[in-house]
């Protein structure tokens, strides 16, 4: 079963998800509004997600999502907005799925189930001889098991996931250790240090963990190892 968090104002709606969801054996997060429901993003496998919120559109909390740290991320839209022109929208800025208010309680189990049965083909992401089990938080270098913390893995992961793009230090605070952190970007140079250390790279000519001065780090893959995209095999996930 899957983390649900589930992004909605009404209580009374909310409620009954959340009741569904937990009798269909998911484990379910709750946010009645984005700024609560920001940093429970980290921890959620699927995002239900409330068009109309009190502080910010869903769909522009949709499009922050997609733009920055969660690219990937399912999402099913609900909305009392039932225009075909509304669905149109919802999915050309990034929802997976579009469930028009009231709904049954099956359809929105069902395509609950599509959505993870869709997202579970991409459990294991390799970068060449890098191999990332995203759903058991494992990692190994040509085959060898290496010995990362939670956090460690989970920067890796993130940049991994995302090639070639330049995170600054506060994007990565944000995206990794979430929004009510206390620490400083010298904890992200930390955390860099001890995954090349590692993952055994030459700081002045990185494999995987690039420095881009002034700005930040990014994943570098070498050009015969781009097109090793996340596994759909099954029985690698």
């Amino acid at each position: 079963m899957a983390t649900v968090l589930v992004v909605e104002d009404e209580p009374a709606v909310r409620l009954g998800v959340r009741l569904a969801l937990e009798r269909a054996g998911h484990k379910v997060l709750e946010a009645p509004s984005a700024t609560e429901a920001w940093p429970l993003l980290k921890e959620a496998e699927i995002l239900l997600l409330d068009w109309m919120l009190p502080d910010e559109p869903g769909i522009r909390f949709l499009e922050r999502m997609r733009q920055g740290a969660y690219p990937e991320l399912p999402v099913l839209m609900l909305t009392a907005r039932a225009e075909v022109r509304d669905r149109v929208e919802g999915l050309s800025r990034g929802a997976d799925d579009y469930l028009v208010k009231p709904f049954a309680t099956e359809e929105l189990l069902a395509r609950l189930e599509a959505l993870l049965r869709r997202a579970g083909r991409r459990k294991v992401l390799r970068r060449g001889p890098l191999l990332l089990d995203l759903e058991r938080k494992e990692a190994s270098l040509g085959g060898r098991p290496l010995p990362l913390t939670r956090r460690e893995f989970e920067l890796l992961a993130f940049l991994a996931q995302r090639p070639g793009r330049v995170y600054s230090r506060e994007e990565l605070l944000e995206a990794v250790w979430g929004q009510d952190y206390l620490g400083t970007p010298r904890t992200v140079d930390q955390h860099v240090l001890q995954l090349r250390e590692k993952l055994g790279e030459d700081p002045k000519a990185p494999r995987f963990l690039e420095t881009v001065r002034g700005m930040g780090y990014r994943f570098k893959v070498a050009p015969q190892e781009t097109n090793h995209g996340p596994s759909q095999t099954k029985g690698e996930g």
